[in-house]
């Protein structure tokens, strides 16, 4: 029945998306963000350093710290870490060499282009996610696209189609992450079946407490997961550091040329070249795509802008870092060129080359930690979306639906699911990026204010200079 069903939607499906992924997805999301920049005076650039002292640096010194007293459920470092627990995550890992395999070394460089762009996209996001949230009947902050489309754009209708149509991606989404980590689980020993139970165990345990323990969980969660795989990688690139410049050179150099076929490497021109490497960096940290609206929404901040800025980290860290780190993986040692290897199967295979068998159990260990990370957060995100459109008994509901979700996905059921998944996704990301774009205007004011404020930018920097 399952498969009669996939031969029927299939030859319907794989065009449209095909199409919707296309070149102008990408022109919208790095077009976009290009335009979002300009308007925004290219902030990402210009406030780097300031935004990398409000963040990281106020995570690691009391120098950079800024106390709010705020409302919110969240506070600001839980609330990138549960945003960025949805992006980091597969693609980090596997897609990355996918997008060199097909694209060349090249498409690192236009992943980072994405990414710069992208940055000033999610700052935007935050930033109205923030502006327009509202309260729910438990005294929660919600937000998200759904709220600034209805509340901002003035769009009820908008704002309902972006809530209905993720609504449904998150199923399909649950679905094909809980078989990506059933997978990794097999690596271990771990049947599917047993791997089924134990994920939406885990994954139930964590929503049951709701939005304060999504933050607790994920504040604590991403940072070891994230370190885990980073950390090994660097030892490999430390290992072949003497080839890291040559790296470098070819990446800036077939950005603008491609590259030819080299052995079992696949080739690419410069169109492919350009295309994987945006697409790539857009689909990883999901810039464009409004989620991580939703998680920030929580946040306790004083300003939008303020938290806007853990907006623009939560890109850096997640395509900038990881992503960078896996592509320099996968080029330093030279594997990317094997065609003998699928490219998804290129990281793990670095890894235990490097260090054994223990390195293959790294990269399945990280592949299953970014994997149930990124189910508890869309889940948490599918309960906002259910929220909206019909209440909250409704997300509640839905909760078990998700939960559903996430077991036959485990076990490899309703495969033919999965295939909506990058067509609901896109659809998505359209009304998202109408309401953003239609909202630079507001974006730009906010950030204007803030940075020629005594009550805050200016204030901070006056901070900074006492303490130095």
């Amino acid at each position: 029945m399952q498969e009669s069903i996939e031969k029927i939607l299939s030859p319907i499906i794989t065009p449209m998306v095909g199409i919707l992924w296309g070149p102008a997805m990408l022109a919208l999301l790095v077009g976009g963000g290009v335009y979002i920049s300009f308007r925004i005076g290219f902030i990402q650039v210009r406030h780097f350093t300031y935004m990398w002292r409000q963040t990281f640096g106020g995570l690691i010194s009391k120098k950079y710290r800024v106390e709010i007293d705020a409302e919110g459920e969240l506070s600001p470092f839980q609330a990138v870490t549960t945003a960025l627990a949805s992006t980091v995550g597969a693609s980090n890992i596997v897609g990355v060499p996918v997008a060199i395999f097909f694209g060349g070394p090249g498409a690192v460089f236009w992943m980072w282009v994405t990414a710069v762009v992208g940055m000033a996209t999610k700052y935007a996001e935050v930033v109205l996610g923030v502006m327009y949230r509202e309260k729910n009947v438990k005294g929660e902050f919600v937000g998200g696209p759904m709220y600034y489309l209805k509340n901002g754009l003035k769009s009820k209708f908008l704002g309902n189609a972006y809530a209905f149509l993720f609504m449904l991606t998150i199923i399909s989404g649950i679905m094909v992450q809980a078989n990506s980590a059933a997978g990794s689980a097999e690596n271990l020993g771990i049947t599917p079946t047993a791997s089924g139970i134990i994920i939406t165990g885990i994954v139930g345990i964590i929503v049951f407490g709701g939005v304060t323990r999504i933050g607790k969980v994920s504040e604590k969660f991403v940072p070891f997961m994230a370190g885990l795989y980073v950390l090994g990688a660097l030892g490999i690139i430390a290992a072949n550091i003497t080839t890291i410049p040559s790296v470098f050179a070819m990446i800036f150099s077939d950005a603008f040329t491609g590259r030819a076929a080299v052995g079992g490497f696949a080739g690419s021109t410069l169109a492919l070249t350009i295309r994987n490497g945006m697409a790539r960096g857009a689909y990883s940290n999901e810039a464009g795509m409004g989620s991580a609206a939703i998680a920030h929404a929580s946040a306790k901040t004083d300003h939008p802008v303020r938290q806007g800025m853990w907006g623009m980290f939560g890109v850096f860290f997640d395509t900038l870092l990881i992503c960078t780190v896996t592509a320099l993986v996968v080029l330093s040692t030279g594997i990317w060129t094997d065609g003998t290897i699928s490219a998804s199967a290129m990281p793990a295979q670095v890894f235990t080359n490097f260090y054994g068998p223990l390195g293959g159990i790294v990269v399945s260990a990280s592949l299953l930690l970014f994997v149930i990370s990124t189910i508890y957060v869309i889940l948490f995100y599918g309960e906002r979306l259910a929220e909206y459109l019909f209440g909250y008994k409704f997300s509640l509901v839905m909760r078990f639906v998700y939960l559903g979700a996430c077991f036959a996905g485990a076990v490899g059921g309703l495969q033919f699911v999965w295939m909506f998944l990058d067509l609901l996704f896109g659809l998505s990301v359209i009304p998202n990026m109408i309401g953003v774009l239609g909202l630079t205007g507001v974006v730009a004011k906010q950030t204007k204010e803030f940075f020629n404020s005594e009550e805050y930018y200016l204030k901070d920097i006056k901070n900074y200079k006492k303490l130095s």
